[in-house]
């Protein structure tokens, strides 16, 4: 038997392994909030993203951005962009944002989820891009759909700051 043949899966396991991922979501999103180690509040001047999340999206930019000349000083003004856009989509969004950080801050989950055992601030880029690579190129769906949101928002923050223009050699918008 091909490991092609053996690594489908019926739909009825499919039907359970979704299931499964949306348990351990809710249970993760729902114990950080009662014990208190996630906010339901935002951060100081922010609309969406709690304290809480800055750090943890703070290190998965630097590490998808690397070394950059702007990136120091650009990183809380591309959270703010990033908390900006947030705000103005809609609240369902809000709460899955909120449940995909929620795991990525709890210890409980973080480790087995991301391999990363120690806090966000303390892993190295490698070790966060190796995550990154883990989730995108995972069987689950769940998995590649929290790449895809962490990548593509942060990557859309970070770009849309003029500061960071030189670097992909975009002259900016046209003046009209």
């Amino acid at each position: 038997m091909s490991s092609i043949t053996q690594a489908r899966l019926s739909r009825r396991e499919l039907l359970k392994l979704g299931a499964g991922a949306s348990l351990v979501l809710t249970t993760a999103g729902m114990t950080a909030t009662l014990t208190g180690c996630s906010s339901s509040e935002p951060a100081s001047d922010y609309q969406v993203l709690r304290a809480s999340d800055l750090p943890i999206l703070g290190a998965i930019m630097q590490a998808l951005i690397g070394p950059h000349p702007a990136m120091p000083a650009q990183l809380p003004t591309a959270l703010r962009k990033l908390d900006w856009s947030l705000a103005h989509m809609s609240v369902q969004t809000h709460q899955d944002v909120h449940e995909l950080l929620d795991l990525l801050s709890m210890g409980i989950t973080r480790g087995p989820m991301t391999g990363i055992w120690g806090r966000f601030e303390s892993a190295s880029p490698e070790q966060i891009l190796g995550f990154l690579a883990r989730w995108r190129d995972s069987r689950l769906d769940m998995l590649r759909q929290g790449h895809t949101a962490l990548t593509q928002l942060l990557l859309m923050a970070w770009y849309a700051l003029p500061a960071t223009w030189d670097s992909i050699e975009y002259p900016g918008p046209p003046v009209i």
